[in-house]
């Protein structure tokens, strides 16, 4: 859902002849601009990639909002007139997963986070090692991971789920 941006280092000193962003392979997309033309084409690429500035000034690669699809490695070759020269990235997509915190009739807490990339860490307060976990893969690359805590014989009057992931930390309690 954010904004990413894909570089490709040019010296706007050397006269830019060609400029070409691929992903992943020839045939998945091929966004190009051809400086004596003036002329942009775009093949086989979503609406959502874009320059970001014009492309003879910095050709850097817009991707807006981005998605799990997006993933993979692009390649910006700028044909100038001091050679050809090639660029590679590789974009990695992470998704903060939804957090949920319930409670069962049988005092059983159940921790969940739903949808993350990478799977996120559960842990709690009071620290429990009588937790158990369960973890389900998603065609899309996500990963829902849930954690229960008998919560019955505690001498606690709260307890509290501790979700650690890259994209963000979040603390729910019962």
């Amino acid at each position: 859902g954010h904004e990413a941006v894909l570089s490709c280092p040019y010296d706007s000193k050397v006269s830019l002849l060609m400029v070409t962003w691929k992903m992943k392979c020839s045939a998945c997309c091929l966004l190009a601009y051809r400086s004596d033309r003036n002329e942009t084409r775009r093949l086989n690429c979503s609406e959502r990639m874009m320059w970001k500035y014009s492309p003879e000034i910095d050709p850097a690669l817009r991707i807006y909002p981005v998605n799990l699809g997006d993933e993979g490695n692009y390649t910006c070759e700028i044909a100038s007139s001091a050679g050809n020269f090639l660029f590679f990235s590789s974009l990695t997509v992470i998704v903060p997963p939804t957090v949920t915190l319930t409670c069962d009739k049988s005092r059983v807490a159940v921790c969940q986070a739903s949808a993350g990339k990478p799977a996120a860490e559960i842990s709690w307060i009071p620290a429990s090692n009588h937790s158990t976990e369960e973890e389900v893969h998603h065609p899309n690359g996500t990963v829902t991971r849930a954690s229960f805590i008998g919560w019955v014989n505690s001498t606690h009057p709260t307890v509290t789920c501790l979700v650690t992931h890259p994209a963000t930390n979040q603390t729910l309690s019962l």
